[in-house]
């Protein structure tokens, strides 16, 4: 077990960086298009959203903020999720498979996988929120893209 002292400062670099976190949205989004409940919420899925999550998961946990900078930041993720009428059995299998696929592409540290899905929950609930809106909702200024740290939401 990793002591906090030795950990990295952030859980981009405790993950392994961008290489590792392609691979981890390559992994959970075949397990997604082949799942019967969720393939219909990807239906207009194309192979650079493995790329895209990629990206915003760097910028979340620490790492290059491109997410901002190229694709849209905060206010185009959240966007991108109006009108998909996510329900609560969509979410939590989204967290199954989820949870698969960063205990097969993430390091084995169980402090570092715990942190990684309770961004995870925390995101899946405000994406079912703001999918149950239809496309094209004023979101208002939902701020800048959040960062989620050892101790969660910085």
């Amino acid at each position: 077990m990793t002591r906090p002292s030795e950990r990295p400062e952030t859980l981009y670099e405790a993950v392994g960086g961008s290489d590792v976190l392609r691979r981890l949205s390559n992994t959970f989004y075949e397990a997604v298009l082949a799942d019967p409940l969720l393939a219909p919420v990807f239906a207009g899925f194309t192979p650079t959203h493995i790329e895209h999550v990629a990206v915003w998961l760097a910028e979340i946990f620490g790492g290059p903020v491109r997410f901002t900078a190229e694709l849209g930041g905060h206010q185009a993720l959240l966007r991108a999720h109006l009108g998909l009428s996510i329900t609560e059995e969509q979410r939590l299998r989204w967290m199954e498979l989820m949870t698969a696929a960063v205990e097969k592409e993430l390091p084995d540290d169980e402090l570092l996988r715990r942190r990684v899905m309770e961004y995870f929950d925390w995101g899946t609930k405000i994406a079912r929120e703001v999918s149950a809106d239809p496309a094209g909702t004023d979101l208002g200024d939902p701020g800048p893209t959040p960062r989620w740290g050892w101790n969660g939401l910085r």
